[in-house]
């Protein structure tokens, strides 16, 4: 699972994915990627379980890019604790995405196959996704 080496702050609030993402929402280095169409959290299971799809489906041909590092703690308290006694510990990573945002980007293989390694890889990812393609404007 992807994870940073060293953070700053051990524990984070949960913040907002109120907007749109600016930056990372064009296809910079293959050619073609998947973009996301709403806001959410990535765990860094998910991203690990959608680059599996990809590099499963075009049989490890072309290059992926993954464009998202799950950066953020999350932490969650152990089950049945009754309420006070501080925030619980860091469990897991995720990635906070925005909607516009690439996620994913694929080069070096067919149009047909990288829509359909595209298409397994939404299905692994807990927000509505789309498919683009360089140069397309859209």
């Amino acid at each position: 699972m992807l994870s940073p080496k060293k953070v700053k702050y051990r524990k984070v609030q949960k913040g907002n994915t109120k907007g749109l993402a600016w930056s990372g929402s064009d296809v910079s280095f293959g050619d073609f990627a998947l973009q996301a169409l709403g806001p959410g959290k990535i765990t860094s299971r998910q991203i690990e379980a959608a680059r599996m799809a990809i590099q499963r489906h075009v049989k490890r041909a072309g290059k992926l890019f993954i464009r998202i590092f799950p950066d953020k703690p999350i932490s969650k308290k152990p089950a049945e604790t009754r309420m006070g006694h501080g925030k619980g510990n860091p469990e897991e990573w995720c990635a906070v995405v925005l909607p516009g945002r690439v996620m994913y980007e694929l080069q070096g293989v067919t149009p047909e196959e990288a829509k359909e390694a595209f298409r397994l890889a939404a299905h692994k990812l807990p927000i509505p996704c789309k498919f683009l393609v360089r140069g397309d404007l859209q």
